[in-house]
């Protein structure tokens, strides 16, 4: 009987450290969904806080609809701030900023106003969908 439980006690301590080791080296991966620009400058200083707080977090923001504003050229927040400087800071830190084609084709907005940090999407809620289904990021909506 001392065999039987030293032996399932080997076995529970061997599952438990290899559960541990894959929880541990699992990555932090996050995306901010944007659609409505108003929400932009607390998204950007979510994105911010998160990064200081866990620096090799994977971090991708989503925009579609009126929340692709921020991220057109020329654009500035509520106090006359432009958007970019603080874009292009985030780019450097790692963070990806998406835009929707849909959204981009339905207001009639040229391509050569986006920031030149972000990259065109087909579709801004399709890319939500992989992000969170096929690769498993967690959802953030400031």
């Amino acid at each position: 009987m001392t065999i039987l439980r030293r032996w399932f006690s080997a076995i529970l301590l061997s599952l438990f450290a290899c559960t541990a080791a894959t929880a541990a080296q699992k990555e932090e991966k996050v995306v901010y969904h944007v659609n409505d620009a108003s929400n932009a400058t607390a998204a950007l200083k979510n994105i911010r806080n998160h990064l200081d707080a866990s620096p090799q977090a994977t971090i991708v923001l989503v925009a579609h609809g009126p929340g692709i504003d921020f991220l057109l050229d020329g654009a500035v927040d509520k106090n006359g701030t432009p958007y970019d400087a603080v874009v292009r800071e985030l780019t450097r830190r790692g963070v990806s900023f998406r835009v929707c084609n849909n959204t981009l084709q339905g207001r009639n907005i040229d391509r050569q106003r986006v920031l030149p940090d972000a990259v065109i999407v087909p579709s801004g809620v399709a890319e939500l969908s992989r992000l969170q289904w096929q690769e498993g990021y967690a959802y953030i909506k400031p």
